[in-house]
């Protein structure tokens, strides 16, 4: 085996999951549930990429008002707690680990989604322009929630927890990053409250520890893991101080003792001129005693130098996993890797998805 192979193939103990490996399946969205529904052919590329140590699922949405992109899958009724309960026993019968990532998008939607106006935690639009069916439109200017409206989201997160249970997955993970509900909150930049959930940093913080303890009431704490994004600007998020607010994150989170803390890899500036930009892996690792994902940007060599060096127990990789559904085997062997084709990320259908070849096609 290669040094890569060596360092990355290793099992890894995830408190009372046995994990073969240390690549993680990034969640990444893919666009392919009509009817925000899981179907036969979710099945077939999950179980695909089932040889990973971990696979996290594209972000589901916990209602119709998470929604903010076209044929997402959803996590709240009966009928996708069926579409996703086929994927996870379809993975476990491959022999992998399966979570599924609890996603609300805030503002970043569009109320041709669902006939509402997208909401937030202050009436800000972001910048830029929502994808529907019927062309891209401007992004609105969300509803700003109300406490008793928070409240009501909170209990979606936990409703869908309990789908998940249901479903038959291995665990969940909130999806604290990317400019989406729980990011808004956070950073100060969309948070603009003046109330309890707003304004200081423990207040920015409230939602995120609220939903977490919520979802840690229907699930084992050490099955249930949080994403973060301490860098990210994806969807116009921004704060003031990144590393203070996401080094409280991390130290806030520790109290769960949580599966996993997931940290989207990008460079974190400080608000001192003085302080030099921290990597966000680098900033969690300091201040997160439990075990940490970190994804973004990896090759195998990369990873495996992160992994080796402790700053990450565990290596997210997105494109190269949709592009490799093999990509275990192909470490172990040094085989060379497919390159992902960008054009049929989000599009309709098997293309792109589902005809990646393996060594095993490719030989035969």
């Amino acid at each position: 085996m290669s040094n890569a192979a060596d360092v990355l193939l290793t099992p890894y103990r995830m408190g009372d999951l046995e994990l073969p490996n240390r690549l993680v399946m990034a969640p990444m969205t893919r666009n392919r549930a009509p009817g925000l529904v899981p179907n036969e052919m979710m099945v077939r590329y999950y179980v695909q990429r089932a040889s990973a140590g971990l696979v996290v699922t594209e972000g589901t949405q916990i209602s119709p008002r998470g929604q903010g992109y076209q044929d997402t899958p959803g996590i709240y009724s009966d009928e996708q707690q069926e579409g996703w309960r086929a994927v996870t026993r379809a993975v476990h019968e491959a022999g992998g680990r399966i979570f599924a990532q609890l996603w609300h998008v805030g503002r970043v939607s569009h109320s041709y989604y669902h006939g509402q106006l997208p909401v937030a935690p202050s009436a800000i639009a972001p910048p830029g322009k929502a994808y529907t069916p019927d062309g891209m439109f401007p992004y609105e200017t969300p509803h700003a929630l109300s406490e008793d409206e928070i409240a009501e989201i909170v209990e979606e997160f936990r409703h869908a927890a309990v789908v998940a249970h249901r479903a038959e997955f291995d665990g969940v993970e909130i999806h604290g990053a990317n400019g989406y509900l729980i990011d808004q909150f956070l950073q100060s930049g969309t948070n603009q409250r003046t109330d309890r959930y707003g304004g200081s940093l423990e207040n920015r913080l409230r939602f995120l520890l609220e939903v977490t303890e919520a979802v840690v009431g229907e699930w084992p704490k050490h099955r249930v893991g949080v994403r973060l994004a301490p860098g990210g600007t994806s969807n116009g998020i921004h704060d003031e101080d990144p590393a203070a607010t996401f080094s409280a994150a991390a130290e806030a989170l520790n109290a769960f003792a949580l599966a996993y803390l997931h940290v989207v890899e990008s460079p974190v500036g400080c608000s001192s001129p003085n302080d030099h930009e921290i990597s966000a892996t680098e900033l969690v690792r300091a201040h997160y005693q439990g075990t940490l994902i970190s994804t973004g940007g990896y090759t195998p060599e990369t990873a495996a130098h992160a992994v080796a060096e402790g700053k990450t127990d565990l290596v997210g990789f997105g494109r190269l996993f949709i592009a490799n559904p093999d990509l275990p085997q192909r470490i172990e062997l040094e085989a060379a890797l497919n390159e992902p084709h960008r054009e049929t990320f989000y599009t309709p259908g098997p293309r792109g998805y589902l005809d990646y070849p393996t060594l095993e096609t490719a030989e035969g």
